[in-house]
């Protein structure tokens, strides 16, 4: 059946699409930025710890590219990602 899209849990559908981003060191603006080793590390433990979502995921390199441009950088480096990710909404619990 052409156009068939089988039934997934969204949890399996953003922790696919997120392993799948990780795995090609998701290449911002082409093939010229590419996350290095350390930066996936970062972002890796960043999905396992604060439950990114796919969306989550783009959304902090986004904002990271961002930071990146403003610092002068051709490459989104560790410190861009970290600067990115403090800025994510806190959850309140209570």
């Amino acid at each position: 059946m052409k156009g068939f899209v089988p039934v997934c849990k969204p949890q399996e559908i953003s922790s696919d699409l997120a392993s799948l981003l990780l795995q090609r060191g998701y290449a911002c603006r082409g093939d010229k930025s590419v996350l290095q080793d350390e930066g996936q590390s970062l972002m890796r433990a960043a999905m396992t710890q604060l439950n990114l979502s796919a969306r989550a995921y783009h959304r902090v390199l986004k904002l990271a590219r961002t930071i990146a441009d403003l610092a002068g950088s051709e490459e989104i480096q560790s410190t861009h990602l970290a600067e990115a990710l403090q800025y994510r909404p806190k959850l309140m619990m209570g």
